[in-house]
């Protein structure tokens, strides 16, 4: 089981989206998911339409109680499972910060679940927040993806998490990678969006992925009625991308695409 965290420091730019409907699309490419939803605020948890944490969420795998493979929920998907998030998680940083382990909690939570290869990908749905949380996520995961919004200022913050990702490397998680950046809310009709994303993939070249994730009212509605865009808008622009972007993630893991950094043109400028 590969571990992908799926983060982004700065809130809004389509992590748990892209959390929920890539994971989505893999499963109906036929690969087992497992989607965990580290955020107190619960918005992947709901997405899936899972109502409330039965089993605990990452709080418990977080303070050591319990190892992850007794939190996982099946859902309604096929090939996709998933560990909810409840507000637990708001309180857990101040518990976690006693421990000695403090940042190797959750891969020791994943560790028998990593071993057992009963899924494909664990696609880690991260807050948006570098503390002890997202730490937690960096250490345990194999690969990191990084939803980018189109507009120049989503890119701010960028190197700071580049430093966090190093100095994870340094202390616990020396093969830790960059699976890639994603765009999303892309509109093609501004000419903003077009000259963001020509920016991007000029600086961080092919780190960047293909496809483009477009602004869509949709996504905002699919969870409100817990459902993923493939469900609450199949035919949809959205739907599409996200397809497209669940062909090209594996397309993208069969050749082995990953990266230690970006270009550091960019974090130095």
């Amino acid at each position: 089981m590969k571990i992908i965290a799926i983060a982004n420091q700065k809130g809004g730019v389509g992590k748990t989206t892209t959390s929920v409907n890539l994971a989505a699309a893999l499963a109906a490419s036929g690969q087992r998911i497992l989607l965990a939803d580290l955020d107190s605020q619960g918005n992947a948890t709901s997405a899936m339409g899972i109502a409330e944490a039965s089993n605990g969420s990452l709080y418990y795998a977080l303070t050591g109680e319990k190892p992850a493979i007794d939190l996982i929920l099946p859902t309604r998907i096929e090939n996709l499972s998933a560990i909810p998030a409840d507000l637990d998680l708001a309180g857990v940083e101040v518990v976690v910060a006693r421990a000695d382990s403090h940042m190797t909690q959750l891969r020791d939570a994943f560790a028998s679940l990593k071993a057992s290869r009963t899924y494909d990908y664990a696609l880690l749905d991260c807050p948006p927040s570098l503390g002890i949380i997202m730490t937690n996520a960096l250490v345990a995961a194999d690969e990191i993806l990084m939803p980018i919004q189109c507009e120049y200022y989503a890119l701010e913050g960028l190197s700071t998490l580049m430093l966090v990702i190093n100095k994870i490397r340094e202390s616990a998680n020396p093969d830790l990678r960059i699976s890639g950046m994603v765009l999303t809310m892309y509109d093609s009709r501004t000419n903003l969006n077009q000259a963001v994303v020509g920016d991007v993939r000029s600086h961080f070249q092919e780190v960047v992925y293909d496809t483009l994730i477009p602004r869509s009212i949709r996504f905002g509605e699919a969870p409100s009625f817990g459902r993923t865009i493939f469900e609450h808008d199949p035919s949809g622009a959205g739907a599409a991308a996200y397809q497209a972007l669940g062909a090209e993630f594996l397309r993208r893991e069969a050749a082995g695409m990953s990266f230690v950094s970006p270009p550091q043109v960019f974090a130095e400028s």
